[in-house]
């Protein structure tokens, strides 16, 4: 939403194909460079990173079967606009612009074929599955930061002490978060597969891969929009790429 203010906000707030985990990415934001380009890019607004959290990798709705990147050619599927269009228009697809409260009706009535929307048990519990019974599980594309933040006076004013409180109530908050909504993902997921009615898609490491060379490539385009998206893309792939996340 604020890649308006700033094309960085988009690519680190939703770096497309590259995590597998929310640990992944919570790791980053704490111990890899994530805060400190966070309080860098909401200095000049006035306002103060706490932390962040995150639901947790989202899975994919579709109606057909998707086994890997060859798949998505010529697929209608919604995605917001951005960096997520983007990367799924360079794999192929043909991404339109849909709100959420929109993608039950347009998956039905067939506007589109499939949709980047949450988590697994999210979706299920939405009745997406009764109408798009092949979703990709676990997910391969999209991790959404959830940023908490205030204003920054406001942070300036208070005792350190509660200053550390809240950096920490986030970090618990985003453990509780993602792990509550893992769990919740992994009985949903058992339940399903004792259907005859849904088929999940597992992709292999190496298609998983292909998508996540598609991504880089966007991100090296996005990352060429302002100075401060480049240093967001310098920074993450430096770390993806110490850490082993980029194979």
């Amino acid at each position: 939403y604020f890649s308006g203010k700033d094309p960085a906000f988009g690519l680190l707030g939703n770096t497309v194909g590259a995590w597998s985990d929310p640990n992944q990415l919570l790791l980053f934001i704490e111990h890899g460079g994530g805060r400190e380009l966070y309080e860098e890019l909401l200095a000049p607004y006035g306002v103060q990173f706490i932390g962040a959290s995150t639901t947790g990798l989202e899975a994919f709705v579709s109606k057909i079967p998707l086994d890997g990147v060859a798949d998505l050619k010529g697929l209608k599927m919604r995605a917001p606009e951005g960096l997520v269009q983007a990367v799924f228009a360079a794999a192929g697809a043909s991404p339109v612009s849909l709100p959420g409260s929109e993608v039950f009706t347009s998956l039905d009535k067939g506007v589109i074929d499939a949709a980047d929307y949450t988590v697994f048990s999210t979706n299920d519990q939405q009745g997406m599955h009764k109408i798009a019974p092949h979703p990709v599980y676990p997910g391969f594309h999209s991790l959404p930061v959830l940023e908490v933040s205030m204003n920054k006076e406001t942070w300036d004013g208070m005792p350190a002490d509660l200053q550390e409180i809240l950096k920490v109530s986030v970090v618990h908050f985003a453990r509780q978060m993602t792990s509550i909504l893992k769990l919740q993902d992994l009985k949903t997921v058992a339940e399903v597969r004792k259907s005859n009615d849904i088929t999940i898609h597992n992709w292999s490491a190496a298609e998983r891969a292909k998508f996540r060379t598609i991504a880089r490539e966007q991100w090296k385009i996005f990352s060429k929009k302002s100075p401060n998206a480049e240093k967001v893309y310098n920074v993450l792939t430096k770390y993806l790429t110490d850490n082993g996340l980029l194979n």
